[in-house]
């Protein structure tokens, strides 16, 4: 009877254990859940496939039909090279030659040069041509005649100074010009630029209305155009004075410019 009893106990605890393990698995089904659902990630490709997928885009070696760049490197001396003129004329920059500097100076030398590349000129006799002679003066681009380069101005230098004051010049020689050595040189150049004043007007505004400083004012002396106008032209004898320092060109602009 005893020994029934036990079993029938043993039984009934057994049973008693299965809901309260059932209780704990749904807990921790539902708290992983939750955890999943709140992360970041959720909703989202996972990294391996998105990082599978990229891959596969870059090792795609066909590329696509929509997308067709060419770049080519065209050369941009054709612009200023004319085509189909005599290759004597061509400008520096659009040939090349063998020069040497054993060569007399101011004496006629000649040269043996080639057209470059995307260039057509034809000879004396009419025939395209891709070597010609080029014929001219043994001389370095630096001692070329002003009149055959280019060079920058200053502005800020005063003309008229005595001496006579210089400034640092870059020069550039005209493209139909041929010479030896570099074709860009600095040269010591003196002050020559113009800010827009002309003599004749200052002359006439100093003869006439000197007495009261106009012709002061107009060059931008205003501070010797108000002592002039304050002391009515020096009593005539500052006026005088100032005609003829104007007529022989001694008075100026302000700025340092040459007149018109």
């Amino acid at each position: 009877m005893k020994r029934g009893k036990a079993a029938k106990d043993q039984r009934f605890l057994h049973v008693s254990r299965y809901p309260f393990c059932a209780r704990r698995l749904c807990v921790l089904t539902v708290v992983c859940i939750a955890g999943y659902l709140s992360s970041p990630h959720a909703g989202h490709e996972p990294l391996y496939e998105r990082e599978a997928q990229q891959s596969s885009i870059l090792s795609n070696p066909t590329p696509s039909a929509a997308v067709s760049v060419q770049v080519t490197d065209a050369p941009s001396y054709p612009e200023i090279c004319p085509s189909g003129g005599l290759c004597s004329k061509l400008p520096a920059a659009c040939i090349n030659c063998s020069e040497h500097h054993n060569c007399t100076y101011g004496k006629p030398v000649i040269f043996q040069c080639q057209v470059k590349q995307g260039i057509h000129c034809i000879g004396e006799n009419g025939q395209q041509r891709t070597n010609f002679s080029l014929n001219m003066t043994c001389q370095f681009c630096w001692q070329l005649p002003p009149s055959q380069y280019g060079c920058t101005n200053s502005t800020s230098c005063m003309t008229v100074a005595c001496p006579r004051k210089r400034y640092n010049a870059t020069c550039n020689v005209m493209d139909h010009v041929h010479c030896l050595g570099k074709r860009s040189f600095p040269k010591r150049l003196y002050c020559n630029w113009t800010g827009g004043y002309k003599w004749s007007t200052a002359l006439a505004l100093s003869i006439t209305l000197g007495g009261f400083g106009a012709d002061r004012f107009y060059l931008g002396q205003w501070r010797e155009g108000l002592g002039k106008l304050f002391s009515f032209g020096g009593l005539g004898i500052w006026t005088l004075i100032d005609v003829l320092l104007i007529g022989v060109g001694y008075v100026g602009p302000a700025d340092g410019s040459l007149y018109i």
